[in-house]
């Protein structure tokens, strides 16, 4: 008796730790919703006196940058949005000089999954890729061709697939049946001679129909509290042309990082190869310095 009147002392004198249940959140506040925006106003410049011994011209830069993303996720189902535009262009001063544009995205992607197991799902997706603004080819003489225009080409693809997506941070799609449609307005504009096939189009059509391959991985990686890296990778492979020679490659590459809440740096770059327009690659790089606004709003699902 006088053992188990001990024991039960020893017992209330211990501390006992209390695990506390978190609190569920009303039904109300639960956002399934995550949603990321980002513009920027970025801007470079030089000044040159016209008696500048070292030679150059004076210019001025602007380049517009948005981004906005909207995943959902409840259950086994998912749903993902982004718009991407990016466009940039270029005043020099002086008699072969004049605005030149030096940068044009537009980037439409959506899509809607079905989530298997932690890592993989179903997917079915449609994403569009065009430019803003007309483009043109300038030659040394100054004397200017066009292009490129809005939706001349645009490249509007549907995918089927399977989807990888080990975080939030990265995800593949594979889609082995991707229908794209290649679409040019206008094309006769850009026919030297009449009979040229343009982006793929061939004379008296405005569209070209392939059913391919399609790979696309994405990137989002902080570097840091203040940096950031997003990359896309996209690959088509035609079924008609299933030579490596006759794949298309295309790689955008963004590099973000703050000075401070409202300055930042950007470094952005793209990686072309795409038979239907050139036999080799193409690139394009800018860098740049400015206004940069960044909203952030996670979801507070509950975890399953």
């Amino acid at each position: 008796m006088r053992k188990r009147f001990t024991l039960g002392l020893l017992a209330l004198g211990l501390p006992v730790a209390a695990q506390t249940a978190p609190a569920a959140l009303p039904a109300d506040s639960i956002r399934y919703w995550a949603t990321h925006l980002r513009t920027s106003l970025n801007a470079n410049e030089a000044l040159i006196s016209k008696n500048w011994k070292s030679g150059g011209t004076s210019s001025l830069g602007l380049s517009m940058l948005f981004n906005g993303t909207a995943r959902y996720q409840r259950g086994h189902h998912n749903w993902n949005g982004e718009a991407d535009f990016l466009y940039a262009g270029q005043y020099t001063q002086g008699e072969e000089g004049g605005y030149r544009k030096t940068n044009d995205r537009l980037y439409l992607d959506t899509k809607y999954g079905y989530d298997l197991t932690k890592k993989w799902g179903l997917f079915t997706a449609l994403n569009l890729l065009s430019q803003f603004a007309p483009g043109y080819n300038y030659a040394d003489d100054g004397s200017s061709t066009l292009i490129s225009d809005f939706l001349a080409p645009g490249y509007l693809t549907s995918s089927i697939g399977a989807e990888y997506h080990p975080s939030e941070r990265f995800n593949l799609r594979l889609a082995p049946v991707a229908p794209r449609v290649t679409i040019v307005r206008d094309p006769d504009r850009f026919r030297v001679p009449a009979d040229t096939t343009v982006y793929g189009v061939r004379p008296g059509r405005s569209t070209f129909w392939q059913v391919g391959f399609q790979a696309l991985a994405q990137i989002e990686q902080p570097l840091g509290p203040n940096a950031d890296l997003k990359v896309r990778y996209v690959l088509f492979i035609d079924y008609a042309r299933p030579r490596p020679v006759d794949n298309s490659h295309r790689l955008d590459l963004t590099l973000t990082a703050k000075v401070n809440t409202w300055l930042n740096v950007s470094l952005g770059g793209i990686l072309l190869y795409d038979y239907n327009q050139d036999q080799g690659f193409q690139y394009s790089q800018n860098l740049s310095l400015g206004l940069v606004f960044d909203r952030n709003r996670p979801a507070n699902r509950p975890k399953e």
